[in-house]
């Protein structure tokens, strides 16, 4: 949503960067004045929780990255001098790990209100796509950054994701040999893993940058999935979001906090405290807490894909389970063209609304499931929760696009707040004298 910039340098030190490279400009049209919709909730706020979140990533990986060894023979004693002798080591080390799953908590909820409300829609769809690589390349960067420690479950998880691209058919065997280095995940292999560890986010940074620039082309989307039709459906950014986002990243470090200073190992596994060791196998290889619905899949596909009635195989079970857990990701990018309906929100489209609550439960289930052995009955559950995650991208929605009748939507966002502020008055004075409160429109 274009707005003409109404700021006015002051200074004389304002005018002459106005003049030459007008970024104060820039920083106050997208920041300050930027007009965005009146009736954004808090699930809009973690947009900046989540710009933060890649701040202390960056700043703690670059200072651990001061004090690390990146060899597999003095990299796991490198972590414990850190931990143990470097000044606050043990808090860039706990804020960093900790960090990386604060990050997915708050991009996995920033996700979820996406897919609620909406936001992958024209005109968003850019936007969207943008997010989604932002979110595979944290994923890159979260795996190889799991591996650094060189503690059992890092070198055992390398060895058994790396391993996959044996899977494919020809270039399989050439890309699992350049991504070791060698012919066995060794010091060529963590080398590899904590230079583009490095990269990564800061190329995450400047696909943000390009995310915000997206953002700031239709605007914000809203609860009511409406466009803004004048100036007062909208609010200036600052300060009602200024001071809204602030106030819920405060309560996010918070969180943060708990989890840093009182329970600093509680998302991380045991096994990550023994060196590695490659004779010795743990008992049960499960990757970091965020990959484990996208494990379930690829422990899902256990049969081979062929032509009925003959013993041709088009597609093996393992090469199976990769495409599977990369289509999971992939299939986002498309997402925008198979839910074609032309209403955004969810608040207005009661049967979707119903299944993309049944698809966020489904997706918790298979994280469930990704813990758990690979045996029966979680395999079995796990082919389920994987073919419905599946139906509801590409059949549950496409369908629902043109089946579904919609609620009727608001003339207007601002007539949607006052409808809002109407009907809490109402259920008020329900709850206080006992009536019931008219039923939603």
């Amino acid at each position: 949503m274009s707005h003409e910039s109404t700021y006015d340098p002051k200074t004389g030190f304002e005018k002459f960067i106005d003049r030459r490279m007008p970024i104060i400009r820039l920083g106050y049209d997208s920041f300050v004045d930027f007009p965005s919709p009146k009736n954004l909730n808090y699930w809009w706020t973690f947009g900046g929780i989540l710009a933060i979140c890649l701040m202390v990533q960056i700043v703690t990986g670059v200072i651990l990255a001061m004090h690390y060894t990146a060899h597999v023979d003095h990299a796991f004693a490198s972590v414990e001098h850190i931990m143990r002798d470097v000044n606050y080591g043990w808090l860039m080390r706990y804020a960093h790990a900790n960090g990386a799953s604060m990050f997915f908590i708050a991009v996995y909820l920033h996700m979820a209100r996406g897919l609620y409300y909406g936001s992958y829609k024209e005109p968003r769809e850019i936007l969207w796509m943008i997010g989604v690589a932002i979110f595979l390349l944290m994923m890159g960067t979260a795996f190889m950054g799991y591996v650094l420690p060189w503690g059992q479950m890092s070198y055992w998880g390398a060895t058994v994701i790396t391993s996959l691209a044996s899977a494919v058919p020809v270039l399989g065997e050439p890309i699992k040999t350049l991504l070791w280095g060698g012919f066995s995940v060794d010091n060529p292999t963590l080398n590899r893993f904590f230079a583009l560890h490095y990269l990564l986010p800061f190329l995450i940074a400047g696909l943000v940058i390009l995310h915000i620039w997206a953002l700031h082309v239709p605007g914000n989307n809203n609860p009511s999935g409406i466009e803004p039709q004048s100036k007062k459906d909208t609010l200036p950014f600052h300060p009602y979001y200024t001071v809204k986002d602030g106030f819920a990243i405060i309560v996010f470090l918070i969180l943060f906090a708990a989890f840093l200073f009182f329970m600093p190992n509680a998302l991380g596994h045991a096994d990550n405290y023994i060196p590695a060791n490659p004779l010795v196998t743990p008992a049960h290889i499960v990757p970091e807490w965020y990959f484990l619905p996208f494990y379930a899949m690829l422990r899902a596909i256990t049969f081979d894909i062929g032509i009925p009635f003959t013993e041709i195989v088009l597609i093996e079970a393992k090469l199976g389970g990769v495409i599977a857990m990369l289509s999971s990701i992939l299939i986002l990018f498309v997402l925008p063209w198979l839910d074609s309906s032309k209403v955004k929100s969810m608040r207005y489209r009661p049967v979707a609304r119903l299944w993309v609550f049944l698809f966020f439960l489904d997706v918790l289930f298979l994280g469930w499931l990704g813990a758990m052995p690979a045996e029966q009955p979680y395999v079995a559950l796990s082919q389920i929760g994987t073919a419905y995650y599946f139906a509801y991208f590409l059949v549950i929605l496409p369908i629902l696009s043109v089946t579904e009748t919609p609620k009727n939507l608001p003339r207007s966002i601002s007539e949607a707040v006052l409808a809002d502020k109407k009907k809490a008055p109402a259920a008020e004075a329900g709850a206080i004298g006992g009536a019931q409160p008219a039923p939603a429109e």
